[in-house]
């Protein structure tokens, strides 16, 4: 309500108690008003009562939700079903404009300043985790894979000629689809294949090669999944700008990680980084399907958004800038000092069991989040064996723990990977992977290494289970028994 309302509210009620409840009101008013005012994510989270109250005033801006609204245009905002209008907060006309995502919408003030307001805060939480001159960024309704797509479409318009992107290896489908669905030439580069570590000489005598004018970009990659770890970034970036050739980042989970984000920093500071890309479920524990895409050049990360064709779903916006005030920066903080605490814990209880069962702790110190324990004694007794770990730990409710068999092929759009999983031709040995993403816990870390005690003495005890067919079941990435 406001004053107006308050002080007729006085002739009903007793004046004391109406006072009471402005005041209570101020102070919710009070932080959307700093919001507003810079922009940042605030410091501590508000309570679910300001974030609603701050959500139901920009809805009511929203042409879809004004008394008397008389629509008759082809897109007025009208939805069918009320559980899906208060799904979505009655927000129901998305963000931008047919021709830039990053427009205001005449029809929906609100929505519009939602969306300027997430990719503030958003900006602000990138400086906050360790990107200190990254210039601009928007949040796109898109997974990672399509957004780097987004980006490499905006290359093509700067550099028609360009027909070859250069790619360090890494064994993940959308990374390499992303570069094939913006219609380009990919040269998967093998890192070395003990330490799967960039070979920035080896990138640069291809560039030579290709000849730079021919070279859309370097995709380099930041969080990624043992034994694999982080690109050169600096090495990279330093041959970018000696060659003129641009720099796109897949840093799909790396915000959470203050190594992957200084890599990023320090790129940019003594080369070229064009833009970096990293999804928002990953790194802010919202639904799958946004991204955030962010720059050095605010031109060119505007030149992105507008690349865009079309509205946009206002969803990923809305999920995340209600995270992000949720916890406030020092709540988003404190999730990363716990998930790097977390990654030590998950370290030694692997080490531990993988002692305990005569396997190993693959090096990996370079990266942060992820890590991964050799199979070597199962390789042993057969392929089978190594596979068969796979489905026991899914059947057993471990998600995300990866099994990686020797020699594996997989063909994505007519391209043949050998070894694929294990980002390189050559690996040594299979093995297993466990990450230390953001809102882990210790419980995840003991049942997980309880259950993979319990499959590991299974599959030992019994030959005979290593020699039949594991049952078939799927996985994060469409395989099946290969987790």
């Amino acid at each position: 309500m406001n004053s107006e309302n308050f002080s007729l509210s006085e002739k009903i009620v007793s004046s004391s108690y109406i006072r009471q409840g402005s005041q209570a009101r101020r102070s919710h008013e009070q932080l959307i008003r700093h919001l507003l005012e810079q922009g940042k994510c605030p410091e501590e989270g508000w309570s679910e009562s300001t974030v609603e109250l701050f959500l139901n005033e920009l809805a009511v801006m929203d042409s879809n939700n004004f008394l008397g609204n008389c629509g008759v245009g082809e897109r007025e905002g009208r939805v069918a079903s009320s559980l899906v209008a208060r799904r979505h907060y009655r927000l129901i006309h998305g963000i931008g404009r047919s021709g830039d995502i990053a427009a205001i919408q005449p029809k929906a003030a609100g929505s519009s300043l939602l969306n300027k307001l997430t990719n503030s805060v958003a900006l602000d939480i990138l400086k906050l985790s360790g990107v200190r001159s990254v210039a601009s960024c928007f949040v796109v309704p898109m997974a990672t894979g399509m957004s780097l797509t987004l980006c490499f479409l905006t290359l093509r318009h700067r550099r028609p000629k360009a027909r070859y992107i250069i790619w360090p290896r890494i064994d993940q489908k959308s990374c390499f689809k992303a570069m094939i669905t913006a219609g380009v030439n990919v040269f998967p580069f093998s890192c070395h294949p003990y330490i799967l570590l960039t070979d920035e000489t080896g990138v640069r005598d291809l560039a030579n090669v290709l000849e730079a004018d021919n070279v859309l970009c370097v995709h380099s990659t930041t969080s990624c999944f043992a034994p694999r770890v982080p690109d050169r970034l600096e090495e990279l970036a330093t041959m970018c700008a000696k060659y003129n050739i641009p720099h796109i980042v897949n840093n799909a989970y790396g915000v959470q990680s203050s190594k992957c984000m200084h890599l990023i920093q320090q790129g940019a500071r003594v080369g070229r980084i064009d833009a970096f890309v990293q999804s928002l479920d990953k790194n802010f524990m919202v639904p799958v399907g946004g991204a955030i895409i962010a720059g050095f050049d605010e031109p060119f990360i505007q030149e992105i958004s507008k690349m865009y064709p079309g509205r946009a779903s206002a969803s990923p916006s809305l999920d995340v800038l209600i995270t992000l005030l949720t916890l406030g920066a020092s709540g988003y903080k404190k999730l990363l000092s716990e998930r790097k605490e977390i990654y030590s814990f998950l370290a030694q209880e692997l080490k531990s069991l993988a002692s305990a069962h005569g396997e190993r702790l693959l090096h990996t110190p370079h990266n942060p989040i992820s890590l991964a324990m050799s199979l070597d004694g199962l390789q042993a007794e057969s392929d089978k064996a190594v596979t068969h770990l796979g489905s026991m730990l899914f059947t057993r409710q471990v998600s995300g723990a990866r099994v990686i068999p020797l020699g594996k092929e997989q063909t994505i759009s007519g391209h043949t990977f050998r070894g694929f999983m294990s980002h390189s031709e050559e690996y040594p040995c299979p093995y297993l992977n466990a990450a230390s993403a953001v809102g882990i816990t210790r419980d995840d870390v003991t049942l997980c290494i309880k259950r993979l005690d319990k499959c590991l003495k299974t599959l030992k005890k019994d030959g005979n289970a290593a020699k039949s067919s594991p049952p078939e079941y799927p996985s994060e990435d469409g395989e099946s028994n290969i987790l």
